[in-house]
Formats: C-alpha cells, sequence, structure tokens
C-alpha cells in the first residue's frame, strides 16, 4: 500500500458539485455532526488526515474538501512550493486583496449545507488553516455553521499594517459575523505567538469585535519557550504540533475537540470519555 493510499485509508471519498458547477472530491470518515476541515498548503496531508480522525473519533464526521494538491501525499518543501504556487494564480482564492473574501468560500458554505443535511445536528463545525485559516470565519455568516475555528490564519498575506489586522473576509460577511456573535456565535482561534505569517493582531482584532465570544489560544514560541517550539512555529494542528501529555499544542487540540463537540451537541456518551 503506498504511503498516499495508507494516509487516507478508511476514508470514503466522493465528489460534491456546487449550484455553480464547481466540483471537488470530499474525504469523509466517522459520524455524527460534520466538522469541514479545511486543509493548508500543500493539500490533504497525512498530518491533516491524523487531525481529521481524531476529530471522527469524537463522535463527528470529518470532511476534508480536496482544494489543491494530492490528497494523501507527504509534505516536502518542493511539494508545498507547487502548491502554494496553484493558490497564487487561481481565482478561487484572494491572498492580498483587503476586505474580500475568497470565491472558494460559497462553494465551502454549499458543501457545510449539504453535511448538516446528511449528517445532522444543530450545525456543523469548520476549521481553516494557514491560508485557509480565514475561511471558516467566512463561512460562518451562514446559521449552519456554529462552530467555527481558525487555526494559524494567513490571509491576506500580512506585508503591512493593514493586512495584519485584516481577516480575509469582505467588510459586508465580516459585519454579518459579528452579528452572529451578538448572538452568541462563538468562535475560536489558534496561533503561536512569534508566528509573523499569522500576525497576533488579527487575535487583537477579533477579542476587540467579539469579545467574550472569541476564544483565543496563542502557544509561546518565544525563543526561551519551555517545550522548544522553533522560532518559526506555525502549524498548530499538523506540522508543529507535539503530542506529548501536557504540551500547549495538544492542550489546544484538545480545547478544539471540546468546542466542536460542545456547540455540536456531542454527548461523552457519543464521543467516548
Amino acid at each position: 500500500m503506498s504511503v498516499v493510499s495508507f494516509a487516507l485509508d478508511g476514508f470514503e471519498m466522493k465528489p460534491f458539485t456546487s449550484s455553480a458547477g464547481r466540483t471537488r472530491y470530499i474525504y469523509r470518515m466517522g459520524s455524527g455532526p460534520a466538522v469541514i476541515i479545511i486543509h493548508e498548503v500543500p493539500g490533504i496531508t497525512p498530518l491533516v488526515a491524523a487531525f481529521a480522525r481524531r476529530v471522527a473519533g469524537q463522535g463527528m464526521t470529518a470532511v476534508l474538501p480536496n482544494l489543491f494538491g494530492t490528497a494523501g501525499r507527504p509534505m516536502t518543501i518542493p511539494y508545498a512550493l507547487t502548491s502554494f504556487a496553484h493558490v497564487c494564480v487561481s481565482k478561487e482564492f484572494t491572498l492580498l486583496a483587503l476586505n474580500k473574501t475568497s470565491a472558494i468560500v460559497d462553494y465551502l458554505r454549499e458543501l457545510a449545507a449539504h453535511e448538516h443535511q446528511k449528517c445532522g445536528g444543530p450545525g456543523v463545525g469548520a476549521v481553516g488553516m494557514c491560508l485557509t485559516g480565514g475561511f471558516a470565519l467566512a463561512m460562518s455568516i451562514d446559521p449552519t455553521v456554529v462552530a467555527p475555528a481558525l487555526s494559524q490564519p494567513s490571509l491576506p498575506l500580512p506585508t503591512n499594517a493593514l493586512r495584519r489586522r485584516s481577516l480575509g473576509l469582505s467588510d459586508d460577511d465580516y459585519n454579518k459575523v459579528r452579528g452572529r456573535a451578538a448572538d452568541n456565535l462563538c468562535v475560536m482561534g489558534l496561533r503561536f505567538s512569534g508566528d509573523a505569517k499569522s500576525p497576533g493582531d488579527r487575535f487583537v482584532r477579533l477579542r476587540e469585535d467579539l469579545g467574550e465570544n472569541f476564544i483565543g489560544v496563542e502557544i509561546d514560541s518565544s525563543p526561551s519557550n519551555p517545550w522548544g517550539y522553533p522560532k518559526n512555529a506555525h502549524s498548530v494542528l499538523t506540522e508543529h504540533y507535539s503530542d506529548v501529555e501536557g504540551s500547549p499544542t495538544r492542550v489546544a487540540l484538545e480545547g478544539l475537540l471540546n468546542f466542536f463537540t460542545s456547540r455540536l451537541g456531542v454527548t461523552p456518551a457519543a464521543n467516548g470519555s
């Protein structure tokens, strides 16, 4: 069995086509309310799949749309550069523009509605990572999304002060998110404290605008941090994740899973705890 097939062993793969005719293959595992897992660059790596298995293991359906890259292929620098180049030229992703929601989010909203109808529950969860980090926030203008999470949100690319505070969605969409937060929507965010790709200004803004309805987790990656996270630590749930008991990334993962189960109404009996 190849590395690629082994990484996705046990996942069901089916295409999903949106009303606009856009088709992506979707990898699914588990049962119960759905969590849309929006992978980072370079694609659905074995570490992204491992995270999805943890979600499925908590009594939820892990749903992974394949947006770019080769599903199951391990992370390498050349592979990441190739995937990033693809994203750069794609009209579905907005890397630099301020106050603009990426076009791919429309597809993800339709996927969320489809999975809610299929899986049931009070709604769906969603988590984006890196370049897709803000997509879960943009998806949450739809009341179907009841548990959005942003892991190291990196769009728009933070090349100046304005972009470091920008969250990668239009003003109209963000105002709708704020309205939902006033009506008890809760948003979770994860990042390493020294991550320049996902600046802390974004979490500052979310705290200012959403108040207690934003749960921001910032993991110490300063040079003196006791867990040895590197200065350039970026991917909280995958590449820079440590599963050592008590490690900040493991605590963050456990907090994220609890966020999903509590917002999606998954009971202890359902998740096996």
